[in-house]
């Protein structure tokens, strides 16, 4: 349990959902952000997005870290036959995206980077969902109650669509809200 006296995490993230599961796993963090436009290559396969933007995304943060600080940022995507289903701009966009999770299933992968300007661990997790067929009415209700527009897939899992319309998950839980966090408990022994 060395880990939880020892290790300092910067948090490179805005996320109140990454912050709320370091909390609970009783790590000390600090939350540091730098805007970083997130612009993916075409060449960059839908599967690897995650990762490669988890490193973009820690680069200019790595230079301001202390010597026993290590960095951590992560990117979160849903991918649904393939394609990439970013945060909703508006209620339409979220209707049509929930509309085509519904009755299938897809896969949620958070690409981590952890680590400092000396070691570095950059790697994913991928969580299968599946949904239920959902009704227009659920979806509507959703949208309006839980405004889900910071979220990819436009949904939150922990969340009322969650709860009454996923079947089931293969995989971690807390990697759909965005922070694979046994993976990375095990990892931190490793840098």
């Amino acid at each position: 349990m060395k880990k939880l006296q020892n290790i300092k995490i910067v948090l490179g993230s805005q996320s109140p959902r990454r912050a709320e599961l370091l909390k609970q796993m009783n790590i000390n963090f600090r939350v540091h952000t730098m805007a970083t436009p997130e612009l993916v290559p075409p060449e960059i396969p839908s599967t690897e997005v995650a990762k490669y933007l988890a490193n973009l995304k820690a680069q200019p943060l790595l230079a301001t870290l202390q010597a026993d600080e290590l960095l951590l940022t992560s990117d979160t995507v849903v991918l649904l036959e393939g394609e990439i289903l970013g945060k909703p701009t508006n209620p339409d966009d979220a209707f049509d995206m929930l509309s085509r999770l519904s009755g299938n299933k897809s896969a949620v992968t958070t690409g981590v980077f952890l680590g400092n300007n000396q070691q570095y661990q950059l790697f994913d997790v991928t969580t299968e969902v599946y949904f239920r067929p959902l009704t227009s009415a659920e979806i509507n209700y959703y949208i309006s109650n839980f405004h889900p527009f910071d979220k990819a897939g436009a949904y939150g899992i922990q969340e009322w669509v969650g709860q009454i319309g996923i079947e089931k998950i293969v995989g971690c839980y807390y990697n759909v809200m965005g922070l694979p966090t046994s993976e990375i408990w095990q990892r931190l022994d490793e840098i």
